[in-house]
């Protein structure tokens, strides 16, 4: 895995699958436009603990900077293709920043 300073992690809960499919579609070009890199994903993550509200698929993608991650998420292009997955998807993220060794 790459040295990532930002990782983002996106729990989908697919409503309607045209609608992500568009998304999906134009997800990857947008993503490597600033410096973003897929990690893993899973449809069917294992719940080991206490209460949880996930469902359907966990996606997990890192950006080296935090400028690059601000940059993809404020992207016009990017909000307009996001419009498909908040259409097809009820969607849950959380970006966090690398901690660096002491």
């Amino acid at each position: 895995m790459n040295n990532f300073e930002i990782i983002v992690i996106a729990n989908l809960e697919v409503n309607d699958a045209n609608e992500y499919r568009k998304y999906e579609k134009g997800f990857f070009p947008i993503l490597k436009k600033y410096n973003g890199s897929f990690i893993t994903f899973d449809d069917a993550p294992e719940h080991k603990e206490g209460d949880s509200s996930l469902k359907g698929r966990i996606i997990i993608f890192g950006f080296n900077t935090e400028e690059d991650a601000q940059s993809w998420f404020n992207d016009p292009e990017y909000q307009q293709l996001s419009e498909y997955r908040r259409n097809g998807t009820t969607t849950h993220s959380i970006t966090f920043t690398k901690v660096l060794k002491r």
